[in-house]
């Protein structure tokens, strides 16, 4: 990997952790390749791209990756986070309630669609996940856990659209949500 050459960091020229999988892996190199692709006049980049290429090809195959590992954890050992502990392994309160508000957040767009289109309820997975302005990685737990909770679902387009439990989910949240705000503004009334 070095013969004589400055050490480069693969992860780094692809904007990836060390412990990313093949999927993230290969967007990366995807979106990069492509910016830099000498096709591309405003952003072409012949250097880089070579380099991109290079850092994937290592990278890519399981046996050349295990071996450029080992020298990247001698270069940069920092890249390398520590071991979980158990006790670090609580939630992050703030996270789980972000996550609580994107479920609620995408359920009431899906809502809306099938209200305003019924017979093609289906929206892109891109325009979801735009709609909430998260990642892919967050976008993807999303979809896992509403279509486990069978609040949405995959249609034979293979778009996202939200099924009669997830319409009552989203009733019964504007239901509950109301009748706080009736309660809020009696006590209000009772407190003057």
């Amino acid at each position: 990997m070095e013969n004589g050459r400055e050490f480069v960091d693969c992860y780094a020229l692809l904007k990836v952790d060390p412990s990313c999988d093949a999927k993230m892996l290969e967007k990366a190199y995807r979106h990069f390749a492509q910016l830099y692709h000498p096709d591309h006049p405003e952003t072409a980049d012949v250097e880089m791209f070579q380099a991109l290429n290079e850092a994937y090809r290592i990278l890519r195959d399981p046996e050349k990756r295990d071996e450029y590992d080992q020298q990247h954890r001698i270069h940069r050992p920092t890249a390398y986070k520590a071991e979980a502990k158990p006790e670090d392994a609580s939630i992050d309160q703030r996270g789980a309630l972000d996550d609580a508000e994107a479920h609620e957040k995408m359920l009431a767009f899906l809502y809306k669609r099938r209200r305003e289109h019924a017979e093609d309820p289906g929206v892109i997975r891109y325009f979801v996940q735009q709609h909430l302005d998260c990642s892919d990685e967050s976008f993807d737990f999303h979809v896992w856990y509403l279509k486990s909770k069978g609040y949405v679902d995959v249609t034979e387009h293979g778009t996202l659209a939200i099924t009669v439990e997830g319409v009552d989910h989203v009733i019964g949240m504007s239901r509950s949500a109301e009748e706080a705000r009736i309660l809020q503004i009696s006590q209000s009334r009772e407190e003057s």
